[in-house]
C-alpha cells in the first residue's frame, strides 16, 4: 500500500517550528505539565508518582478507559481502543474497508479521513458545502444523492475542520437516519468536542446514537494537549473494535504510560481546561471580525459556528498557496492555505486557540494593507 503525501502536515513540517506566528493552528495552546499535575485530585498524583514505565494494554489502561466511558452516554469500557488519533483512523480504514467500496466524506477535510481509504482502492465522493452569507453550510440532501449501493462509510466530522460548520441537533440525526435505513457505517471524527460556542451546537457523540457507527476523541484538540498524542475509538461494534486492536499489534502495541495518566487526569477535570480554551477561542473570534471589518475588501469572514477554526476566502489576485508563501517569509506568519485540503486557491484557515492573537492580526493587518490596497 502507498500512501500520497500529506499535504496540510507537510506544510506544518516545513514551517510549524520555524515561524514566528502560527495563525492556522487548530489546536490551543498547550498545557504546562505543572499545570496539569496542578489540577489533579491526590489519588490522580499518587497514580503518576507511582508510575512505572513498563508497556500498557493495548486498548488503554483500565483507569483511562474508565475516565473516558464517563463522557459517554452508553458506551462501556469494552467499546473503547485507546491509540493515537492518526494511528486509530488508519487502522480503522484498513479493518473496515475494501477494494471497490465506496466512502463519502465531508470536503474540505483532513487528509487521513479520506486519503487512506483512497489509496486501499475504495472510491471517494465528497460532501461538499455551500458558502453562505451566514456561515458555511453542509445541506443533507447533497449528501443523499451521494449514496449509492456501494457505499460503505460516511464520515463526517464535526466540529468540522476547517469551516467550524455544526449541523442542527435535526440535521445530524437526519444523516444516521441516511445511513441506519441503508446499513451504512459512521465514522465520526469528534476532535474538536466540547468546543462549543453555545448549547446549540454541542452534539451527542455519534456513538451514543448510532449502533453502527465508530467515533474517534481525542487530548489534542478539546485539551490543548497535542503532545500526549492520545486518542480513542469507541463503538457499540465490538467485533470491529476487536479487529482494530489486532491490528494495532502491527503499530503502536500499546499507549505512552505518561500520557495515560495525564490524559486521565485531563478527562476527570475537564472543565479546568475547556473552558480557558473556549473562553480564548471565543475572544479571538470576536478579535478576526473586527479584524474583518476593517479589511473586508481583502476577505471574507463568517464566524464559525463552533470548533476552533475558520475558513476564510481570500479576495486577492493570486492562488492561496503564493500569498501564504509571501506572508511567512516576510511576516513570520504561517497560515495554511487551501490547496493543502485540495479544495481551490482561494481559501485559508484560520486557528483560534492561541493567545498571541492580538499581536498576529496587528502584523497581518499591516502587512495586506500594505501589500493589497
Amino acid at each position: 500500500m502507498k500512501i500520497k503525501d500529506f499535504a496540510v502536515e507537510r506544510y506544518f513540517a516545513k514551517y510549524e517550528f520555524s515561524a514566528q506566528y502560527m495563525l492556522s493552528s487548530s489546536d490551543c495552546d498547550g498545557y504546562s505539565m505543572d499545570y496539569v499535575l496542578s489540577v489533579a485530585s491526590a489519588d490522580e498524583k499518587n497514580l503518576w508518582e507511582s508510575l512505572k514505565l513498563g508497556y500498557t494494554e493495548t486498548v488503554g489502561s483500565e483507569f483511562l478507559r474508565k475516565a473516558i466511558k464517563g463522557h459517554y452516554k452508553t458506551i462501556q469500557m469494552d467499546e473503547i481502543v485507546v491509540s493515537s488519533p492518526g494511528e486509530a483512523n488508519f487502522i480503522l480504514m484498513n479493518v473496515l474497508l475494501n477494494k471497490g467500496d465506496n466512502v463519502i466524506c465531508m470536503s474540505p477535510m483532513y487528509q487521513s479521513l479520506y486519503q487512506v481509504s483512497k489509496d486501499l482502492g475504495c472510491s471517494i465522493s465528497f460532501w461538499k458545502p455551500h458558502e453562505n452569507t451566514g456561515g458555511w453550510h453542509y445541506d443533507i440532501t447533497d449528501l443523499k444523492k451521494l449514496i449509492s449501493s456501494k457505499t460503505k462509510l460516511i464520515v463526517v466530522n464535526f466540529p468540522h475542520n476547517p469551516t467550524g460548520f455544526s449541523p442542527t441537533i435535526e440535521e445530524y440525526h437526519k444523516i444516521i437516519e441516511l445511513a441506519r435505513e441503508r446499513g451504512i457505517t459512521i465514522f465520526s471524527d469528534e476532535m474538536y468536542r466540547y468546543l462549543n460556542h453555545n448549547k446549540e451546537t454541542g452534539l451527542p457523540s455519534m456513538c451514543d446514537l448510532y449502533e453502527n457507527s465508530i467515533s474517534l476523541w481525542g487530548t489534542a484538540k478539546t485539551f490543548g494537549l497535542a503532545g500526549l498524542r492520545l486518542g480513542w475509538l469507541t463503538s457499540k461494534n465490538k467485533g470491529l473494535l476487536k479487529k482494530v486492536e489486532k491490528f494495532k499489534d502491527y503499530l503502536s502495541i500499546c499507549n505512552s504510560a505518561p500520557s495515560e495518566v495525564l490524559g486521565t487526569i485531563a478527562l476527570n477535570n475537564m472543565d479546568k481546561f475547556v473552558i480557558p480554551n473556549m473562553d480564548k477561542i471565543r475572544f479571538n473570534i470576536s478579535l478576526f471580525s473586527e479584524f474583518h471589518k476593517i479589511n473586508s475588501g481583502l476577505i471574507d469572514f463568517e464566524e464559525p459556528l463552533s470548533g476552533s477554526t475558520a475558513f476564510i476566502r481570500l479576495k486577492i489576485n493570486e492562488p492561496a498557496s503564493v500569498f501564504a508563501e509571501k506572508l511567512v517569509k516576510s511576516t513570520g506568519i504561517m497560515l495554511l492555505p487551501s490547496e493543502t485540503f485540495e479544495y481551490g486557491k482561494c481559501h485559508a484557515r484560520i486557528g483560534f486557540g492561541r493567545k498571541n492573537m492580538p499581536e498576529m492580526l496587528s502584523v497581518f493587518g499591516h502587512y495586506i494593507r500594505e501589500r493589497y490596497f
